[in-house]
């Protein structure tokens, strides 16, 4: 039955590319958009069920590990041991086990082999001339160096290397209900990640001569083995990240006496480690209503200058996690403070070098707060008792830990201090990573895809809710993934640059608008456009609830959205998930009839008249989730909440965006044909105004219609079409309206609610789109603050 199974999951994903091609009548201008998804979904079974819920026999596997480990932090070496105990939940009797050596993708015998198309460079470096070449650095070979497999009794274990994936055979069956202890010996050179790349690894800052190591993907890790597919062991090429198996860690890290180590999960011996200062601050921290310095900037300053060659070895707990990394280094400062999710205490942190200070020290311990708390609202509550946030220099999570970027720059006296200044650009980049890395506690750390064959579904989905926790933060935050304009430039793209988001992460060329972007601005327009909040919300934290510490599929997020909210949505998963046809509703006429009881007399081709209606400039555009939660009184933005979050660039006064009061002329066509009696027009209704307006889908993806009158009185109105207008006719929509009052005029997604890719057939009379160079002219106000531009005015302010 599983075998089945998988086999028609397999297959049904080949077919999902090509999903949109699929029309159950072609031959008619109906009834293939809105086609039932049917087999393109793989069939229900007792693992998981057609309501997208796990089913009666779901199961998943564990592993729990016991790791000890050294840093060499002289030669850049990590040498490490770890006992794994494997248990097998499944149905299934195994002969063997699939490990993950992610650090061979830095080998030269052992990475993946795949390879794309390059061109030959411009410039070139002595990096880059390595990369050619084949070898990185001379005197050293990078990747997992395995020296032992061994069963528990110490018994060699026989295994094979293929690239970056290790199986290791099993001395016996290992049946149903059974567990399999072993042990790994390993070692390998940590990667220079700034030079090389990578998701972990060293780096050097050459003004104190210190290390700032991330450890991350360092130890052989179990692989996956589901009911839907067996053993993912697909090869890590670099860009497909990680499927992993929940279970209990306990690891060791020894490393130089003056390091600063901060890991997954919590802390066995700080009284051990820290100063008994550091100590005592640690605890006030634990009750403290603001952020606590637990390593002080000063005492960081003096350890890099000290370099001790002494060892000391931190120890770390963590349960129920599918992944474990750590940072370490002299460099760091640690602050502090506590959060309450629903009654439970979570240590939030930071740890960063004192080239982040005066940056990381305002905003980031307490935007992780704000992270775990506006998550857990929109999905489950945060489970974990630490929350934090590393500077790196680069973007990247794991369980409990996650790695930044944002660095300020040298203050008057070429130092890097409380006084440091910060462009704007990198503030709000700093926050918007942090963030987005936080966030990934939920995607994919508890709700567990598997992120080698679907980016999308822990890229996608906590950029969805790093949206909504952005617009929470600040309402001017400068969102960039999730408002549906945002994403017309990548769906004006040529077909032949476009996938669907149900692709495979290796082929994506597309990578950010595919995997980031565009999902996450589906699932927005699903919850303000198409669904509604309160029905997205419901079934999006049922899908959270249903999935938290399992391994759902695109499959349970799919019927789990529909079975909870009561709407039939394929025809969104089939033209958005499966499709690459953009939006482009065009209104291509408009026809005027005055119902009235008197004769109506105008000008054979319309007339001309002058309103006094203001027209706002384009830099007071905001995205419908900012009008309505600026709406919602409930919502407390966090900036508000905490003064101390409004910094000089929250204060800047770049001139606000005004209003253009200045009088415009409306032209108004030609009424149609009028051919009703006086008595007749009287019987019908009176003094009244019906529009016909005539719809075409130009784009072909179906969306609902959303229309904007403007009356000659200046009043608007908005109608929203629910998309099933377009069931029976998917390439034409005719619809009539009666108004109280006569049309100026008429504007189709006022909002920019649907990411149709031409607004210059939206509208009548037709509008001139403004080119882009006059949009950004144009912008100002807070709303435009992540771009960045313009230098640092803060530090022009402060001198």
């Amino acid at each position: 039955m599983k075998q089945l199974t998988a086999l028609a999951i397999l297959f049904s994903f080949c077919i999902s590319v090509a999903a949109q091609d699929i029309k159950n009548n072609p031959g008619s201008n109906h009834g293939n958009r809105f086609e039932q998804l049917g087999t393109i979904l793989p069939t229900p079974n007792e693992y998981r069920t057609a309501s997208g819920a796990p089913g009666p026999k779901y199961w998943q596997q564990r592993c729990d590990y016991d790791i000890v480990c050294e840093l060499d932090e002289p030669n850049r070496r990590l040498m490490g041991k770890e006992t794994l105990t494997y248990y097998n939940n499944s149905p299934d009797v195994l002969s063997y086990l699939w490990i993950q050596l992610d650090e061979n993708e830095h080998s030269t015998v052992n990475n993946s082999g795949y390879q794309t198309s390059n061109m030959m460079p411009i410039r070139i470096n002595e990096a880059d001339i390595q990369r050619f070449t084949g070898k990185m650095d001379k005197d050293k070979e990078y990747g997992d160096n395995i020296t032992r497999v061994a069963d528990a009794a110490g018994k060699l274990l026989k295994y094979t290397i293929n690239k970056t994936m290790m199986r290791i055979e099993l001395p016996q069956l290992l049946k149903p209900g059974q567990q399999f202890i072993f042990k790994i010996d390993w070692n390998y050179y940590i990667i220079e990640k700034n030079k090389y790349g990578g998701r972990g690894g060293f780096e050097f800052f050459p003004e104190d001569g210190n290390d700032l190591f991330t450890m991350t993907q360092w130890f052989p890790r179990l692989c996956v083995y589901s009911d839907f597919q067996g053993w993912q062991n697909h090869q890590f090429v670099g860009s497909g990240e990680f499927a992993l198996t929940f279970g209990n860690y306990k690891v060791a890290m020894t490393v130089p006496a003056d390091h600063v180590v901060m890991s997954t999960g919590q802390g066995q011996n700080y009284q051990q480690v820290l100063t008994p200062a550091q100590f005592v601050r640690w605890q006030k921290a634990q009750t403290s209503t603001d952020v606590t310095e637990i390593v002080t900037l000063d005492e960081a300053v003096a350890r890099e200058k000290q370099k001790l060659k002494e060892k000391k070895t931190w120890i770390f707990k963590a349960d129920m996690v599918r992944d474990f990394a750590w940072g370490s280094s002299r460099k760091f400062i640690w602050d502090a403070m506590p959060a309450m999710v629903e009654g439970k205490k979570v240590m939030c942190m930071s740890a960063y070098g004192k080239e982040a200070y005066s940056l990381y020290r305002k905003f980031s311990t307490k935007a992780v707060a704000h992270t775990i708390k506006t998550y857990s609202k929109f999905t489950i509550p945060y489970p974990y008792p630490v929350a934090q946030s590393l500077e790196a220099a680069n973007g990247m999570e794991y369980p409990m830990i996650c790695f930044n970027f944002g660095r300020t720059e040298k203050d008057a006296n070429g130092m890097y201090s409380a006084n440091s200044t910060y462009s704007e650009g990198t503030k709000n980049g700093m926050l918007g990573v942090v963030i987005h890395e936080v966030g990934h506690n939920f995607f994919p750390m508890i709700i567990n895809s598997d992120e080698r064959q679907w980016t999308w579904m822990d890229e996608g989905l906590n950029s969805f809710c790093e949206y909504l926790t952005e617009e929470l933060w600040d309402n001017k935050f400068p969102v960039s993934k999730g408002p549906a304009y945002k994403i017309v430039d990548y769906m004006k793209l040529p077909k032949d640059q476009l996938e669907p988001i149900m692709t495979n992460s290796e082929n994506i060329i597309q990578f950010g608008p595919n995997a980031y972007s565009k999902p996450s601005t589906g699932l927005n327009i699903l919850r303000e456009t198409i669904m509604g909040r309160d029905l997205f919300d419901y079934a999006f934290k049922e899908y959270a609830r249903r999935w938290a510490f399992k391994h759902p599929t695109p499959a349970d997020l799919f019927r789990t959205m529909e079975d909870a909210s009561g709407e039939d949505l394929d025809w969104y998963w089939r033209g958005w998930f499966y499709g690459t046809e953009p939006c482009d509703i065009s209104l291509d006429t408009v026809k005027w009839a005055v119902l009235s009881t008197e004769s109506v007399s105008r000008p054979a081709g319309g007339g001309v008249t002058k309103m006094p209606v203001a027209k706002p400039l384009l830099n007071t555009f905001d995205d419908i989730s900012k009008i309505r939660n600026r709406e919602d009184k409930k919502i407390v933005f966090a900036t508000d909440a905490d003064e101390s979050l409004k910094d000089f660039y929250w204060r800047y006064d770049r001139g606000l965006a005004k209003v253009d009061d200045t009088p415009f002329e409306i032209t108004t066509p030609a009424p149609s044909t009028d051919t009703l009696t006086e008595a007749e027009r009287f019987f019908i209704a009176g003094k009244k105004n019906m529009y016909e307006l005539t719809f075409s889908n130009k784009g072909g993806l179906v969306m609902p219609i959303i229309i904007e009158w403007t009356f000659k009185d200046g009043t608007k109105e908005i109608d929203r079409i629910p998309v099933q207008v377009w069931r029976k006719n998917e390439n034409k929509v005719v619809k009539t309206f009666m108004k109280d009052k006569e049309v100026a005029s008429v504007k189709l997604d006022p909002l920019r609610e649907t990411a149709d890719i031409n607004e210059g057939n939206n509208s009548w009379p037709a509008i001139t789109t403004p080119s882009k160079f006059q949009l950004f002219k144009g912008s100002g106000g807070r709303g435009a603050r992540g771009a960045g531009g313009g230098g640092n005015p803060m530090q022009k302010e402060i001198k």
